[in-house]
């Protein structure tokens, strides 16, 4: 994904050093049950939906831009299912930053599935027994989402 306008100018200020950032992850799903998934241009894995919010932007239409700009199907979100903090990452040029993300489900509400930007080699729906290898972080997400009873998931 290219960097965020407002990231860059931190990034003129504080170089390297570690930034907390907000994220969204989308777990869209069907009418059939299907999810959501993007393979990303810049390690080839297969994930849910994700994504970095504006500065003052509503969380919730955060996930549904992310899901539109990346994927083509607009979304209607359901519920957030997760808030949790992931550990600090360090991008190959040296950039740090640690997001708190926050975890949506939703439901395709139109659009038919489509790369829609440079950050996606592929996207598309995927079976629940058929899906691609995912991340340990993302397999949580997507039964975060799953299991979403009304309640959500934070450490306590």
């Amino acid at each position: 994904m290219p960097t965020p306008d407002f990231v860059l100018k931190l990034r003129e200020k504080i170089g390297h050093d570690l930034l907390w950032l907000p994220g969204v992850t989308a777990v869209v799903f069907d009418d059939d049950g299907r999810v959501l998934l993007g393979q990303r241009a810049d390690t080839g894995r297969w994930t849910l939906i994700t994504g970095m919010l504006d500065p003052g932007e509503e969380p919730a239409i955060g996930a549904a831009r992310e899901v539109l700009e990346e994927t083509g199907v607009t979304v209607r979100i359901e519920s957030l299912v997760a808030v949790h903090s992931e550990d600090a990452i360090e991008f190959p040029n040296g950039d740090k930053c640690q997001f708190m993300n926050l975890v949506f489900r939703g439901r395709a509400a139109s659009g038919q599935v489509a790369v829609g930007d440079d950050e996606s080699l592929a996207v598309g729906w995927f079976e629940l027994d058929a899906l691609p290898e995912l991340a340990g972080t993302h397999r949580a997400r997507l039964q975060w989402a799953l299991d979403f009873s009304g309640e959500t998931h934070f450490q306590r």
